[in-house]
């Protein structure tokens, strides 16, 4: 079975990721002000967010068109394998299960589609994609890799420290949220997911202390972590990247540990310095 993986462009490939033909990335629409930015293979991180700080209104995102999704499925493998971000923060999924109606009218399921919500961002998105090419690169079939999917995708654990929350709640995307934390404080919520909604698990004064919290949470929650990817991903910052991999893996191995950089989405929901992590 020939296969691609495509994501939306919040799938956070590594440099060595983007080489792999089995990957295609739809771009999302970024908007600044008045300048629109494609989150596709010419952006920018640092003139981005240099343009967001020098901005005063918050930046937005569109979805692809389902005609976007639909162009990048006629790519002749007999699976197409769509990740996307989570349908509570983006129509990027709705758009994307649209084009495959539209492919399969066309095709029938000659060659097959598989939509798949990521119920996660970046960093899980990538997690799911890869589980999907192990799966894959084993000989399974489409059913059967899907199955597997979703079921990885449902005991998947994502967890984020943002320096603000500003960008996320401006968009819409913490309307489940209560309460917000006192800046002049520098207090730093420790945040997850419920089935692709944004929740707070806890928070604590200063990045670091509240990175050290998450990780205290994900070694508590999530078992087994011989057999779980983990995949870190960083706003322009490396460093703290590589601290919270420190951290994960003092104690506990994985049977692989990435480091990703955040693209366009991301990188504007998150903040210059954000670290997501999934397991």
């Amino acid at each position: 079975m020939t296969y691609k993986i495509i994501g939306d462009s919040c799938l956070d490939l590594t440099d060595e990721l983007k080489k792999d033909p089995h990957f295609q990335m739809v771009p999302l629409t970024l908007q600044v002000g008045d300048t629109c930015i494609m989150d596709d293979e010419t952006f920018d991180q640092q003139a981005f967010l240099a343009l967001v700080r020098s901005h005063e209104e918050c930046p937005r995102t569109a979805c692809p068109s389902p005609d976007s999704f639909k162009k990048a499925y006629e790519c002749g493998a007999d699976a197409v394998f769509v990740i996307t971000l989570s349908g509570h923060l983006s129509g990027s999924y709705n758009a994307a299960v649209v084009a495959q109606q539209l492919f399969e009218e066309e095709h029938g399921k000659e060659r097959r589609v598989a939509v798949i919500d990521s119920r996660s961002a970046s960093s899980g998105e990538l997690n799911i994609a890869l589980y999907i090419r192990d799966l894959c690169e084993q000989g399974l079939d489409f059913d059967s890799v899907v199955r597997k999917a979703e079921e990885y995708r449902d005991s998947m654990e994502t967890y984020f420290v943002l320096e603000t929350l500003d960008f996320l709640r401006k968009n819409g995307r913490l309307t489940g949220l209560k309460a917000f934390f006192a800046t002049a404080l520098n207090i730093k919520p420790v945040m997850g997911a419920d089935r692709g909604v944004i929740i707070k698990l806890d928070q604590a004064r200063g990045i670091n202390r509240a990175l050290e919290r998450m990780v205290e949470i994900a070694k508590r929650e999530v078992p087994d972590h011989a057999s779980r990817r983990l995949i870190i991903a960083h706003c322009n910052n490396p460093e703290r990247a590589e601290r919270v991999k420190e951290l994960m893996s003092s104690e506990d191995m994985f049977r692989e540990i990435l480091i990703t950089q955040t693209a366009g989405v991301a990188t504007l929901y998150a903040g210059d310095g954000g670290i997501i992590m999934t397991l």
